[in-house]
């Protein structure tokens, strides 16, 4: 969770304006940001001296031997530390660098230091090219050779080959050989790449330590490239106290370096925007809390000269989205390393921990949870101290929080509009860690607008919301609420509106001390006498109650009649809900593993979600009237045997998982239309079975995917003595359309149990609507595949695998809009035994669309000629196919394709046809063990960027294929000895047969 401000860094010159800044991490520090390696007679008064003193100018500490040399130490230990301490290495090769045993052991270093990640070379090649570099060739060659120290020549050559790889700038092909122009572009690529890895953090003031900290951070580094700036401090404190006017006499004195008044904000802003377009400016705009202040002090991008740059921190994101402005990032909250370094620079004055200080100080650390305000509090309110005030210290964080901390944080909750404010006390009190969507239910349920209230305080930063949607905040944030609340009636907690802490909330029920101030209560019921406490549950305006662990073996809702929210967890002894006629406010239920066995959703007409998790013993739910307001139900772990839907229209969320006695489901068509996810793990019919649906689709994309893998049983243990096929499935369905189409209906709608009607059962999978991905993976003795998938006029992907299925049905021809078929293609293909398909249809050819066809079977012996008439196929892979004895003669015809992969043992010979295709860019030959030669032609090809070559009896190469560019050839050594390749061919090695 990041602290809660803002930082923005802006660009003038866009249209919207934005850059960014990168995140706080602990770097090593750097002496020098520059070490120039260079041959100094070269170039030492010309080129080297004019690139030292531009990088100086810019700000940028640089290295450069006759410039940093100390008297009294040797120059190599000089020079490794000076590698050692700097962050870029500029290398400077001109002919005669590689005559100098010294030059070269710099650059053995240097090259080595390049390895760590931290630090980075950039080669400079003034007058030769990188070539000359790598194989010491030409003039630079002939100087490499000068050198006696042959011992070293091997280290030497490995670190140049190394720098000549590197990306780096030629003198010639960047600038036409124009110097001040080529120094100008390296002096500004060193400057920015300084910029991005510096933007948060300054020598002074270290790595990410804070919003206003990594503000003035970022300003200090960039200010020696703007000669006008400003840095505007705590704008919301200064403006409250003195006025934007003086904020905008400020920026106009700073920038124009002359006293300015102006008259009034609206003739501030027009004075800004009259003498500051002419200025390129360095702007900080440091806790902006309202977008009027951003508006009086940076009203527009065309306020400034382009290349001016406005960085502005604040608290509340919605400040920046109003101004439309963009590059906002969050400043992440500091890691171990960080967080002791900036607590030991407030509390001993080093960046170092104080020895017999270390336990302590990491106390304080693991409390302050990465946060640099409390770090920087708590280092300053404990400096000075001894060990003993230290303990003490601690000890009473743990009961009353630090009030500085807490006050710098309740700044942002003030500011919130009330609505906000009680959202935000009740995630605090009750909600911290539920689902969002489970929190936005109950939150709307109370007459809160959620959504927009949750993305509020999140662009507060007062919550978070987690990658798997939880809703988080920091510790100290919780605090700071519980503080809120517990304030208003510091000893009175039966006065609070929210009730968390167990001992409080034991003696006011144990003692009957309940008023009607308290609207929510959460009790984890670990002890005391549970009857007791819930004679004092008479609590008239309860609103939401959790109560965890319990040993209540009934709950009286009579109790609690405006009860809205009602969380019983673990109650293992509950047996009866005891209510009136109807609960008419009870809209949240949720009751895990109790002793439930029948609930009446009649007597609950306003419920709109109910959970009975894991109640073992739940047999019944009974649906006697509508329930429109349902829209999540989840049952899991129940002995449920049935359950009808008919009545529940809005059913958004339904979740059955390990109903292992679930036998039927009753949804008609329709029933289900808002579903957006259902679980059936478990049950006798779906060892897996996940479905994922959408009321409203991803703009322009519309799509509907089931992946089912079916495996036979022995027996069904619900129906023993059934002589239908036993068959179990894994099912994954997923999707993306306007609307339903009853898809979810249909496929629940052929029994939960393993009995399975196979007929049936291919009526319904070719019955689904607007199908696109289908795969059938069979591992079991099923008979075929459904015949009907011609159908599925939709399909664009099928994927079919069995190695017990003999045909493919013919009516797959008939998919008109089909891309990809793939036949026991993929790791499911690896793990059967056997695979008995023999032939593929023969009209193959009519899949007009088809543009990637994969094929795997052990005893096809050929393939359709038809495929010659997919015009658009651009994959042909034809694998383990051990039975295959040659590839249509047409081949050729395949105008389109671009891949193709073979691998079959009996293939003796290519069709000549292959080399009319055009477009083809990798063949791929494997264990095609009795092939012996290529077609001649091959070299026609033009396209052709990879010929690979394994495990084949190929002896020789068709001559053509050496006019080709740009081609990888793989094959055996033995075979590539043979063969002095061109430049343009590039070679890799295989094992041979």
């Amino acid at each position: 969770m990041s602290s809660n401000k803002r930082l923005h860094l802006s660009n003038p010159s866009s249209v919207t304006p934005g850059a960014s800044a990168s995140s706080s991490s602990f770097q090593k520090r750097f002496k020098y940001d520059v070490f120039i390696s260079f041959r100094g007679e070269d170039t030492r008064k010309t080129f080297v001296g004019h690139l030292y003193e531009a990088l100086k100018d810019k700000g940028i500490a640089t290295y450069k031997d006759d410039e940093e040399m100390k008297q009294g130490k040797t120059i190599n230990n000089q020079l490794i530390q000076a590698i050692k301490n700097s962050r870029f290495f500029i290398i400077v090769f001109s002919q005669n660098y590689a005559s100098s045993s010294w030059c070269l052991d710099e650059l053995v270093e240097i090259m080595e230091c390049q390895k760590s990640g931290e630090q980075t070379a950039y080669p400079v090649f003034l007058d030769l090219e990188p070539t000359q570099v790598r194989k010491q060739s030409g003039p630079f060659g002939k100087a490499f050779l000068e050198n006696k120290n042959k011992d070293a020549v091997g280290k030497w050559i490995e670190a140049l080959k190394g720098a000549s790889n590197l990306v780096g700038r030629e003198l010639q092909a960047t600038a036409n050989g124009h110097e001040a122009e080529f120094i100008k572009k390296i002096v500004g690529e060193i400057s920015l790449e300084l910029r991005s890895i510096n933007s948060g953090f300054d020598e002074k003031h270290g790595r990410g330590a804070g919003k206003t900290t990594t503000a003035r951070a970022v300003f200090d580094h960039l200010s020696a490239d703007f000669k006008a700036k400003s840095f505007v401090e705590n704008v919301r404190e200064v403006s409250t106290i003195l006025g934007l006017k003086k904020l905008q006499e400020q920026v106009l004195s700073d920038v124009l370096k002359e006293d300015i008044t102006v008259n009034g904000v609206t003739d501030g802003k027009n004075m800004m925007k009259e003498r500051m377009c002419s200025k390129k400016v360095l702007l900080v705009l440091d806790d902006v809390d309202h977008i009027d202040k951003l508006e009086a002090l940076a009203g527009e991008p065309k306020w400034f000269k382009p290349g001016s740059r406005i960085i502005i921190t604040t608290r509340d994101e919605q400040v920046l989205v109003a101004h439309r402005v963009n590059g906002i990032h969050d400043i992440a909250l500091l890691s171990e390393q960080e967080a002791v370094c900036l607590f030991s620079r407030y509390a001993f004055g080093t960046e170092n921990l104080v020895q017999g200080y270390e336990e302590l100080s990491g106390k304080v650390v693991r409390y302050a949870a990465g946060l640099p305000l409390t770090l920087k509090v708590l280092g300053s309110f404990l400096c000075g101290k001894d060990k003993l005030e230290w303990e003490d210290a601690i000890n009473r964080l743990k009961r009353i929080p630090l009030k500085d901390t807490l006050e710098k944080l309740e700044l942002s909750y003030t500011s919130l509009e009330d609505d906000y404010k009680e959202i935000f006390l009740d995630i605090v009190c009750m909600l911290k860690g539920r689902r969002k969507t489970d929190a936005i239910t109950i939150l709307e349920s109370c007459g809160f607008h959620a959504r927009n209230g949750l993305k509020v305080l999140e662009q507060r930063s007062l919550i978070t919301i987690s990658e798997n949607e939880g809703l988080w905040m920091h510790d100290h944030i919780e605090e700071m609420g519980k503080n809120i609340v517990h304030r208003s009636h510091p000893d009175e907690p039966n006065k609070h509106s929210h009730l968390w802490i167990d001992e409080e909330i034991y003696d006011i029920l144990a003692n009957d001390k309940g008023t009607e101030e308290t609207g929510c209560l959460r009790l984890i019921m670990w002890r005391g006498n549970s009857r007791i406490l819930m004679k004092g549950l008479v609590l008239k305006k309860l609103k939401f109650l959790s109560l965890s662990n319990s040993n209540l073996t009934t709950f009286d809702f009579r109790m609690t009649p405006n009860l809205e929210t009602l969380s019983l967890k673990y109650s293992p002894n509950l047996e009866e809900l005891c209510m009136p006629v109807t609960c008419q406010k009870l809209k949240h239920l949720s009751i895990s593993r109790s002793k439930l066995r029948t609930f009446d959703l009649g007597l609950t007409p306003n419920l709109e979600t109910l959970s009975l998790d894991n109640c073992a013993d739940f047999v019944e739910l009974q649906v006697s009237v509508a329930c429109p307001n349902l829209k999540s139900l989840s049952l899991c772990r129940s002995r449920l045997r049935s359950l009808d839907l008919e009545l529940i229209p809005n059913l958004e969320r339904l979740d059955l998982g390990n109903c292992h006695e679930l036998v039927e489901i009753n949804a008609s068509v329709g029933c289900l239309k808002k579903v957006g996810y259902l679980d059936l793990n478990g049950c006798l019919r779906f060892t897996e079975f996940v479905c994922h649906g959408r009321s409203e689709p991803k703009v322009n994309c519309s799509s509907v995917t089931l992946d089912l893998v079916g495996k036979s049983l022995d027996l069904c243990p619900l129906h023993p003595n059934s002589n239908l096929p036993k068959l179990q499935f894994y099912c994954y369905y997923d999707e993306n359309l306007p609307s339903s189409v009853g898809n979810f209906e249909k496929l629940i709608s052929f029994g939960l149990c393993a009995c399975t009607d196979f007929k049936k059962f291919s009526d319904i999978i070719c019955s689904l609507q607007h199908l696109q991905t289908l795969k059938l993976r069979f591992a079991g003795d099923i008979p075929e595949f459904p015949k009907d998938l011609g159908k599925l006029e939709c399909l664009e992907e099928l994927c079919l695998y069995s190695k017990k299925i003999k045909h493919l049905p013919d009516s797959i021809c008939m998919l008109k809009r089909l891309k990809s078929l793939k036949v026991n293609d993929g790791p499911f293909f690896e793990k059967l035994t056997d695979n008995l398909l023999e032939k593929l249809p023969d009209d193959l050819g009519q899949l007009e669309c088809l543009e990637r066809l994969y094929v795997r079977s052990k005893k096809i012996e050929y393939l359709p000629d038809s495929i010659c008439m997919l015009k658009r196929l651009k994959l042909l892979d034809v694998t383990k196919c051990w039975r295959l004895g040659k590839l249509p003669e047409e081949i050729g015809q395949l105008e389109s394709l671009e891949g193709l992969v073979l691998s079959a043992t009996m293939i003796k010979h290519l069709p000549d046809s292959i080399c009319m295709l055009k477009h083809l860019k990798y063949l791929k030959l494997h264990l095609c063990a009795l092939l012996k030669k290529l077609p001649e032609d091959l070299g026609r090809l033009e396209c052709l960027k990879e010929l690979v070559i394994t495990y084949t009896c190929i002896s020789h190469l068709p001559q053509s294929i050496f006019g080709l560019k740009g081609l990888l050839i793989t094959a055996p050594r033995e075979l590539l000895q043979l063969y002095d390749f061109p430049s343009e061919i590039e070679t890799r090695t295989s094992p041979i047969w």
